[in-house]
């Protein structure tokens, strides 16, 4: 059986960045494990640049910013092993994974870091009703057919949810020549965010239909009609409402869903909020030694976050391998009003070096709200004042170490109106 210090489970933008730090904090054998044919994940089929502004202070595509860390990779000396399948992973870090070249194989790591992203929901998830024509696509699905295979998947398109794969494909499909009748949202607000609806929506004069959803799917052969409706405050379909669009395409960009199938093989702890593991300040999850970082733990919105995120689970495998083990205290995080989850779930005071970040997002759309962060003592800790928040745009904060070590007991985020936080 192979060992190796670190193994990191995917390839993609969380994995690159994690084996990376892996590496520059001291692990002597890093191995990355990939299924797919090539590194790069994702990226490699989000030929539409918005990335980097944050990690590379600079306007990158895709492929570019994947191609930045693939080549900080191959400056180190970390494994790489493509087109190959993990199966199983277990709590005492042993990772089981077959390829056509090597066969099945069980490897031993002193750390394991899970990358493995996320995937889209499908029709079937959501139920939508109607005939079961062609031409019934995930966003996903349709970005790779036509940046990567060089497929046009179709003319006259609806697109259902207003997430960002769905925005960006509005405009790709646009440029490709094709016409984009509407995008059609169930919720009273865009799950995307703001800078994609302009330039993806409104530069484009494609209409968002908000508190709509596709009640009717026709055709035959391939889609022929989609009819949409408005619907209620509980989300019902409203009769009367219905418009019909001739199409023949329908593109649903409808949520993500963490991959973790192999995260709860192994009996790692989830997270049903996040459909995630749940982790520690330092991306450790429930099982020791084995860390996750990226959309595995929860969707992010800007891959420059996902890179943060992994470089501190790769470095803190690194130091786990090494030897290193944290103890001590530790405080659960809890969501309060209009808060849905919070990452990490936990924080041991004792891996808090300076500042501990913690991620989030609201329930709904708010205006001249304020985060405040309390104890179990109804202590006020700090409070973060915020013009603007949505669902679809993921918050930060960054708590300081001394205010943990006063903590009564949990901490709990919550967001307040401005007044009510003045009083």
């Amino acid at each position: 059986m192979k060992k190796y210090d670190v193994i990191v489970i995917g390839g993609g933008p969380a994995g690159l960045a994690a084996a990376c730090a892996a590496c520059e904090k001291g692990a002597k054998k890093v191995l990355v494990i990939e299924r797919d044919k090539e590194l790069g994940g994702i990226l490699n089929q989000c030929i539409h640049n918005g990335f980097g502004l944050h990690r590379f202070k600079e306007e990158l595509t895709g492929p570019e910013y994947a191609g930045r860390f693939i080549k900080l990779l191959r400056q180190t000396k970390a494994e790489v092993m493509l087109d190959t399948m993990v199966v199983e992973i277990t709590a005492d870090r042993r990772v089981c994974c077959i390829n056509t070249v090597d066969g099945y194989q069980e490897l031993k790591a002193g750390a394991v870091v899970l990358a493995m992203g996320c995937r889209e929901r499908t029709r079937g998830a959501i139920a939508i009703p109607g005939d079961r024509p062609a031409g019934i696509f995930t966003a996903g699905a349709a970005q790779r057919y036509v940046n990567m295979e060089g497929y046009m998947v179709g003319r006259r398109v609806v697109i259902l949810g207003s997430g960002d794969i769905g925005l960006i494909m509005a405009r790709r499909m646009t440029l490709e020549g094709a016409k984009v009748l509407a995008c059609v949202e169930l919720c009273p607000y865009s799950n995307g965010l703001n800078r994609n609806i302009v330039q993806c929506l409104n530069d484009y004069d494609i209409p968002l239909y908000l508190s709509h959803t596709i009640t009717d799917i026709k055709g035959k052969e391939r889609v022929e009609q989609v009819v949409i409706s408005r619907v209620d405050e509980a989300r019902r379909p409203i009769p009367g409402t219905e418009q019909t669009f001739d199409c023949d395409t329908v593109l649903l960009s409808v949520g993500l869903i963490p991959e973790n199938e192999l995260t709860r093989g192994a009996g790692i702890p989830m997270d049903r909020r996040t459909n995630g593991a749940i982790v520690y300040e330092n991306m450790e999850t429930m099982a020791p030694g084995i860390f996750a970082c990226g959309n595995v733990v929860h969707v992010h919105d800007l891959v420059d976050f996902v890179s943060a995120e992994s470089e501190k689970a790769g470095a803190a495998a690194a130091r786990y391998a090494l030897g290193e083990e944290i103890s001590g205290r530790c405080i659960e995080l809890k969501n309060g009003n209009a808060v849905n989850y919070t990452v990490p779930q936990h924080i041991r005071v004792e891996g808090v070096d300076k500042l501990c970040e913690v991620f989030f997002r609201v329930n709904n759309v708010y205006r001249d709200r304020v985060i405040t962060v309390t104890d179990e003592a109804g202590t006020l800790l700090c409070r973060f004042p915020r013009e603007h928040m949505a669902p679809g745009e993921m918050e930060k904060i960054a708590l300081p170490r001394p205010l943990l070590e006063k903590a009564v007991g949990s901490v709990t985020i919550s967001v307040i109106a401005k007044e009510e936080a003045d009083l």
